[in-house]
């Protein structure tokens, strides 16, 4: 009895939190956990058996880069690492100083060229985070998706793994503006609520990925994969 009392002081004292993940659990949260219990980061976010040496990868939001180590170390593919953050770049500009087939640039994917204040918050670091307000931040660079396929020559991405703390909306908004979602053959997203009407927002991509892709795996907000029809 004493120890239920306690629990019930905590869950009292910490509405919020505690009483999602231990009475109601919000949809969010059990995603989170079935994700976790389904080991997506070692299983789903690796599974692409159609890539090969000559596939052509756009990992947007490299952070450190391991995921463009995990996936060439798999398939031996082509990974164009996008990573704004001056620190996270050149510690993946070391890291695959000597792998050719890894190629780290100093800037993000997005729908408009142009040098944006991120928050400086590892690796949530965040253009449009509005938790980050008042955070320490550095100057960055993101060039128009358009921009980057002409200027490095791609005709098309076997696959794009989107994890830029809430741009993954504008850009995809834009690709799907100028029919530019049937370039890219799979789709791992992770899509972010604290961006105003990510809901609204995230339905509308789906509907128009929904004509050129079909969606293979969904763990919502958490991470989805589309793969071209």
């Amino acid at each position: 009895m004493a120890s239920l009392k306690k629990i019930g002081k905590k869950l009292l004292a910490k509405p919020g939190k505690l009483y999602r993940r231990h009475i109601r659990k919000d949809a969010f949260t059990r995603e989170v956990e079935r994700w976790f219990a389904d080991r997506g980061d070692e299983t789903l976010r690796l599974d692409y058996p159609d890539l090969a040496k000559d596939s052509v990868v756009f990992d947007l939001g490299g952070y450190v880069g391991d995921f463009a180590a995990d996936i060439n170390g798999k398939y031996g593919c082509k990974v164009y690492l996008f990573e704004p953050h001056p620190v996270f770049f050149q510690k993946c500009v070391e890291r695959f100083r000597d792998n050719s087939q890894i190629v780290p640039l100093n800037y993000g994917v997005s729908d408009v060229d142009g040098f944006f204040e991120l928050s400086d918050s590892v690796d949530g670091s965040s253009f449009l985070n509005g938790e980050h307000d008042g955070k320490q931040t550095v100057r960055c660079e993101v060039r128009a998706v358009a921009r980057v396929v002409r200027d490095l020559g791609v005709e098309q991405i076997d696959l794009m793994k989107i994890n830029i703390e809430g741009g993954e909306f504008p850009l995809l908004e834009y690709m799907a503006q100028h029919d530019m979602l049937a370039m890219t053959r799979d789709y791992q997203i992770q899509f972010h609520k604290f961006i105003k009407d990510a809901k609204l927002r995230r339905d509308a991509i789906v509907d128009a990925l929904s004509k050129t892709h079909d969606r293979t795996w969904c763990y919502t907000f958490v991470w989805e994969n589309w793969k071209r029809k």
